[in-house]
């Protein structure tokens, strides 16, 4: 029995051993076929392994395969939250460094929250990807998003996935690691966790967002605040929030153009409409480069006339000869839009809104911020039964195949939807690219015919830089250029500029622009009441150039500024004044551009004067046609904005101003290039591309975007650097502290001075 007993034993020994062994290379080969793990894991995969195996013994053989699936997930990525976890506080490290971040937004550093993050190799066909974590994004505004680039060569991908954020138009940060524990870097995949717990990790790149946002409500356990799934039937509808910009704008945004994605053409009228995207506006100019006007003031949504409209990187236009109008793809809303050139006014076409009644307290609201962004509301009763496939998701395409519907096609060529223009309404979605081409093909071959006469080494430059679809790259370009007169009108995205090219020759020379100044004083330089919640926000304020104090007598002050532009610079023309805005606080009383007649010094007191405006205004009722003309005679003085010799620019305010302290504050945008010297011409192009740098840094740069990062990237668009047109905002603020009014010879009454001062500003 002892030797029996002994021999039983052994056996069980040397099972357990062989199933121990089997069981540990099972989970390893599985680790690694899933994950490709480093050898740095082998340690943690023995004690995992063998934790399995005593709850596999504890259970029974049976169970053996269930657990190892359901355990095989967790050890990897644990240890990925905890890389995370670990350089949430550190932009840079020694295996990652943070793109896209704004250094001032304290919100990743939160261990308590729920996190979305796509991690991968995100430089290889990613834009669907992308598209519904931005999708995911613009629902659920109390989850913190993120992507994770894994890379073996730090430095080489950085100004490609520069070129990503701008592209895709990324406002969430970017990761750039280069540990080497996921090696299946060709593989994406979403992780969505909460608290850094329990993360469930989506793998399959026909993802169900509507799914992925149940589980973030879950987690959020907010149904008030995160509503993701009822609003994926309406695509359009974003959460009343600031609108988010990628964070590289510090430097990128100051461009003359920003991301030019597409580009249409009125062949009759002469016209062409450049999509200036990432500045949210659309350019109408001639053939010339003469700008004629511009829709979009703002990111948002937001109807009116152009001035006051808003829309959220505007793609792909078609002009309506017979209408006058222009049908816009309004990409990030999610919307088409349509622009009325006479009456010079934008509206919805899809998705269908109503008017809402309102009054001035819900205007007062809503320029604040805490209302809608728009006069206007979408039906959503209408909408709710709508699934999200039949919903527009990032459009970017447009073709008309008749008078009565609009082709719209996504960047990647995967999703066509026909919109019903006189319903408003999407009549058929068609997934697919072979079944895009049967409904759009001819239309779409028609088109491309026009490239077959350009040269073929630049089309590829443009293809690579623009194309996100895995069908013929040419396609990519479709809504990339427009054909006016014998010439072929092009974007360039990769260099930030718009080409003509010669229909025969294929010869492509820059669009040189002129009367810039109709643009106005861009939206991310001045402080309108819009600016005013957003700001609380954490939005930064632009860069104050010059602070000055001035103490003068109460009265009317002509102040002049002698603005130096930065050394080897040029202005591109002359500035207009709708190019500055100025504002005026505290005891200020009145702006104006360029002074007044003449007032005698000596005046009578408060009062006398309230009765003398009394007497003004009876008149003015009186005779309202008098009071028209003498208000005429006071409009008619002109604005003087000068510029001498030695290159300074002269702007003259006039103010009037009472006992106390008042603030004027000043900005402008000068449109700058680089001199054509002999100072520029000796230099190559990195120095050019460092002075350009330079002259656009701000004194406090709050983003990941660096000087170095910068200068790659115009170094690589392989332009040249002297012709780029870039915009160097100027913000003065000047404190004025006046004193007491002089008292005149009979003590009661009191003297209004003339004054002026001089103002010196250097860029």
């Amino acid at each position: 029995m002892s030797i029996r007993s002994l021999h039983l034993k052994k056996i069980s020994w040397l099972s357990y051993r062989i199933v121990t062994d089997n069981i540990h290379g099972r989970i390893r080969r599985s680790f690694t076929r899933h994950f490709n793990l480093a050898p740095s894991f082998d340690t943690d995969m023995n004690i995992a392994s063998k934790l399995l195996v005593r709850q596999c013994f504890s259970r029974g053989f049976a169970s053996v395969k269930r657990v190892s699936r359901a355990s095989v997930s967790s050890p990897p990525h644990a240890d990925l939250l905890s890389y995370i976890r670990a350089s949430l506080d550190k932009l840079e490290g020694p295996s990652h460094r943070w793109l896209n971040r704004d250094i001032g937004n304290k919100q990743l550093y939160k261990d308590k929250g729920t996190y979305v993050v796509l991690a991968g190799h995100l430089l290889n066909g990613t834009s669907d990807l992308i598209e519904k974590l931005k999708l995911l994004q613009q629902r659920s505004p109390g989850v913190f998003f993120m992507g994770i680039h894994f890379s073996d060569r730090i430095t080489d991908d950085r100004a490609a996935l520069a070129e990503l954020i701008v592209k895709e138009y990324l406002t969430f940060p970017v990761l750039h690691s280069e540990k080497e524990f996921p090696k299946t870097t060709e593989e994406v995949r979403y992780i969505v966790f909460k608290d850094f717990k329990n993360p469930l990790i989506y793998q399959e790149k026909d993802l169900d967002i509507a799914s992925v946002a149940k589980v973030l409500d879950n987690l959020t356990q907010d149904t008030e605040k995160s509503k993701s799934v009822k609003l994926f039937t309406n695509t359009w509808s974003k959460q009343a929030e600031v609108i988010k910009e990628p964070h590289f704008s510090s430097f990128l945004q100051d461009l003359f153009l920003y991301f030019p994605g597409c580009i249409s053409a009125d062949e009759i009228g002469d016209r062409l409409f450049l999509s200036d995207s990432n500045h949210h506006r659309i350019i109408i100019l001639d053939n010339s480069g003469k700008l004629l006007d511009s829709i979009g003031c703002f990111p948002g949504f937001e109807d009116g006339e152009f001035e006051s409209a808003k829309m959220l990187r505007p793609a792909a236009t078609l002009y309506d000869k017979e209408e006058d109008c222009l049908y816009i793809v309004d990409s990030e809303n999610h919307a088409i839009r349509r622009a009325n050139i006479n009456t010079r006014v934008l509206e919805t076409v899809y998705p269908k809104v109503i008017k809402k009644s309102g009054g001035v307290w819900s205007w007062i609201m809503e320029k604040l911020g805490l209302g809608k962004d728009d006069d206007t509301t979408v039906d959503a009763d209408a909408k709710s039964e709508e699934s999200d496939a039949h919903s527009l998701m990032f459009p970017w395409h447009i073709l008309k195949r008749d008078e009565d519907s609009l082709l719209i096609i996504n960047k990647s060529f995967t999703k066509l939807w026909i919109v019903n223009l006189a319903a408003g309404e999407i009549e058929e979605v068609v997934e697919g690219f072979p079944g895009i081409m049967e409904i759009c093909g001819e239309l779409i071959t028609e088109k491309l015919s026009v490239l077959k006469h350009l040269p073929s080494n630049w089309l590829k430059q443009q293809t690579e830089a623009i194309t996100s679809c895995k069908e013929p790259p040419s396609v990519s370009l479709l809504s990339s250029f427009s054909k006016l007169g014998n010439d072929v009108v092009m974007t360039d995205i990769a260099c930030q500029r718009l080409l003509k090219l010669d229909g025969e020759s294929g010869a492509s020379s820059s669009v040189r622009f002129s009367n810039i100044g109709i643009l106005g004083l861009p939206y991310w330089l001045s402080i309108p009441l819009e600016r005013v919640f957003n700001l609380a926000n954490g939005v930064q304020e632009a860069h104050i150039s010059h602070n000055h104090e001035l103490r003068l007598l109460p009265g009317k002050i002509s102040i002049r500024l002698n603005i130096e532009i930065p050394p080897c610079t040029e202005l591109v023309e002359p500035i207009q004044e709708s190019c500055i805005w100025r504002q005026a606080r505290g005891v200020i009383t009145e702006v104006s551009n360029a002074g007044s007649a003449e007032e005698p010094s000596e005046k009578v007191g408060v009062s006398q004067q309230w009765y003398d405006e009394l007497d003004s205004l009876a008149k003015e009722i009186a005779t309202p046609e008098l009071a028209e003309e003498e208000e005429e005679v006071d409009d008619t003085i002109p604005s003087e904005i000068e510029s001498e010799e030695d290159g300074r620019i002269h702007i003259d305010c006039t103010v009037n101003t009472s006992p106390g302290s008042g603030e004027l504050i000043v900005y402008a945008a000068l449109y700058l290039r680089l001199a054509k010297n002999e100072e520029t011409e000796s230099a190559n192009q990195e120095e050019l591309a460092r002075r350009i740098t330079d002259i656009l840094k701000p004194a406090m740069n709050m983003t990941t975007m660096n000087e170095d990062l910068f200068v790659k990237l115009l170094l690589k668009s392989k332009r040249e650097l002297r012709d780029i047109v870039f915009l160097k905002p100027m913000h003065v603020r000047i404190r004025l502290d006046s004193m007491d009014h002089p008292k005149a010879e009979n003590s009661r009454d009191v003297i209004l001075t003339d004054s002026s001062a001089q103002v010196d500003v250097s860029l």
